[in-house]
């Protein structure tokens, strides 16, 4: 991240917006893909831990913005292999977010895979 990216998150109040932009993205796409999502569950289920790591409170900063960078990616509209490709469309978004949890797998805890399960079996 650049001083100038850092300097632009300093503000709490820009930060926020950027995190509702982020979360509200995040679940227009998982639920347009719900159709999918038996096919995706070991994918889904890390991305939805993910998803809760990043956004709790207790989660170091580091962390939470290595996780929110793999959680954009997942939801930006352009990426490496469009989304449209059955299966074959997320591969590279699994990828990006498995080297995501890779990197601060320790942070990610059993309370927020235990939360990703929940939403999942109520799905």
């Amino acid at each position: 991240m650049t001083a100038a990216e850092a300097r632009h998150f300093s503000q709490p109040s820009e930060r926020a917006a950027a995190d509702a932009g982020l979360r509200a993205r995040f679940w227009r796409k998982l639920k347009r893909i719900g159709a999918t999502l038996p096919l995706l569950i070991p994918f889904a289920e890390d991305l939805l831990a993910a998803y809760y790591c990043a956004f709790d409170r207790s989660t170091p900063r580091h962390v939470q913005f290595a996780l929110a960078g793999a959680l954009a990616y997942f939801v930006l509209p352009l990426d490496s292999i469009p989304d449209l490709v059955p299966m074959l469309g997320f591969s590279d978004d699994a990828a990006v977010l498995a080297a995501a949890i890779k990197l601060v797998s320790n942070h990610i805890t059993d309370e927020h895979r235990a939360a990703a399960r929940v939403w999942l079996d109520a799905v």
